[in-house]
């Protein structure tokens, strides 16, 4: 799937400019979809009956919801497709029923979704104290602005360290960009080539988030603290990307100069530096922050810390900031309360996964082919998953974590998969195609955002980060899985 982050970029739709409304699927696209949703609650309606404990039966909702959002229905309605699937073949009574859904308000995959919500909560934040600002201003006056080869580097990090603090590509890169662009058209680079820092920088960041949605779900299907998700997954992507930023850009550039690409005439208003209240917030939510993160890598705290943490930076922030505590409340309320809808397919994942936990079937899986998969060799079934992840496991990145975790995870343990093993396949399953093949959101976000029309430069971008990321992540598996 691609990291559209169907969480990360709903938090930032008050700052993120619309692209184009784009057509709905075609009749029989759509014809099919409702045929495949139709025929599959049939099938679940017609074995129900017949299904008395563990039954590979129980692998319908799975396949019916990957097939249901391969075709592109909403997520939240193949969610609820699969669930009612999964309801019809269990059979529970309306008590069980009603005590699935309370049950599943407790369980982790929940709680990742809650996670979600306050991190949009505190990014709103960030941005109405001036603190996202800020951070963009400091880098680029740290690294300077007179050279090249210095702002490509500036750019790049100042993605980086905005998204990784605010947890969203969307809504970072829209606070970022209206300080960035007057800087690199004053140098003269092209829209393309700005498009790819910004790209390139954003995606590392959101690698790096250390309480994003998608990368708690990951720390907690691995079962590792933050420490080792950046050892094994997150780390070498941010500085394979950095790498590869510093010379992808000239490249862009060279391709793209002198072919009408600038931004002559664009008239950008120049920079207005911040006050004092946005400046002591900067540094009040930077101390917060990595105490926060230091704090979780020494005490191994699990899934649960971000519901601490995250309320603590935004308060902190936000006093600092100027701002009341009504004021504080209001702001993350806010910003949280535009995710609502992912708190609630979260929840609903969770009553799924408990009511196919129920029938059991990869426990029938194991007893039946469990000797097989025990001679399968570790690296061969670590790419397998992984690219299947990539081109074939559909939603919200954090919600594919959970569902290759749910559905392969003790299939890994079995096999020899180890936890760095393991952090690396749901690193690259979840985050992957947000550089290619196929064009994506974030792609054309980040465009929009550096004002560029040119998709096939962006593509390319993509491309000439993912080809090295696999190599890497490749070798990693390969040590990892001897």
């Amino acid at each position: 799937m691609s990291d559209t982050n169907l969480a990360t970029d709903r938090a930032a739709r008050k700052t993120e400019p619309r692209p184009p409304t784009a057509t709905g699927p075609s009749p029989l696209r759509r014809n099919i979809r409702n045929g495949t949703a139709a025929a599959g609650l049939l099938l679940s309606a017609a074995v129900g009956p017949f299904v008395d404990g563990a039954t590979l039966w129980g692998l319908t909702p799975i396949v019916l919801y990957a097939a249901l959002a391969l075709l592109g229905m909403d997520i939240m309605v193949a969610t609820v497709t699969a669930i009612v699937s999964a309801l019809l073949i269990l059979q529970p009574s309306p008590k069980g029923i009603g005590d699935l859904l309370g049950t599943s308000l407790a369980d982790q995959v929940t709680m990742i979704g809650l996670v979600i919500m306050l991190g949009a909560g505190v990014g709103e934040v960030l941005r109405t104290t001036g603190v996202a600002a800020t951070i963009v201003r400091g880098v680029m006056r740290l690294v300077g602005e007179t050279n090249r080869t210095a702002v490509t580097f500036g750019v790049i990090l100042s993605c980086l360290v905005l998204v990784a603090s605010l947890g969203t590509l969307a809504g970072a890169l829209a606070i970022a960009a209206p300080l960035l662009l007057p800087i690199v058209a004053r140098l003269g680079f092209t829209r393309s080539a700005t498009a790819s820092m910004m790209f390139i920088g954003g995606c590392a960041g959101l690698a790096l988030a250390p309480f994003a949605g998608s990368n708690v779900a990951i720390m907690d299907a691995a079962e590792v603290g933050y420490l080792k998700y950046l050892l094994y997954g997150a780390g070498p992507l941010a500085v394979l990307s950095v790498i590869a930023g510093l010379l992808i850009t000239p490249w862009m550039q060279r391709r793209t100069e002198n072919t009408g690409d600038d931004y002559e005439g664009e008239g950008f208003e120049e920079d207005r530096p911040g006050d004092r209240h946005s400046s002591r917030a900067t540094a009040v939510f930077g101390i917060v922050l990595v105490a926060s993160v230091v704090y979780a890598i020494i005490s191994e705290a699990g899934t649960a810390f971000p519901l601490l943490a995250l309320p603590a930076m935004g308060v902190a922030a936000g006093l600092a900031g100027g701002q009341t505590p009504t004021e504080v409340a209001k702001t993350m309320y806010a910003g949280a309360g535009r995710l609502v809808d992912v708190f609630l397919l979260f929840w609903l994942l969770a009553a799924l996964f408990l009511a196919v936990d129920g029938l059991a079937p990869f426990q029938v899986i194991l007893d039946t082919w469990g000797d097989s998969l025990g001679g399968l060799s570790p690296f061969v079934f670590a790419l397998v998953i992984a690219l299947l992840g990539w081109v074939g496991v559909p939603g919200a990145t954090a919600a594919q974590v959970v569902l290759l975790d749910q559905v392969f995870g003790s299939l890994a343990g079995d096999v020899g998969v180890g936890v760095g093993a393991w952090v690396v396949v749901l690193l690259f399953a979840s985050k992957a195609d947000t550089y290619g093949p196929f064009p994506n959101a974030n792609m054309v976000g980040s465009m929009g955002l550096a004002r560029s029309t040119r998709l096939n430069n962006m593509i390319l971008t993509g491309f000439l980060v993912l080809i090295p990321v696999c190599v890497m992540y490749a070798g990693i598996l390969l040590v990892e899985t001897l």
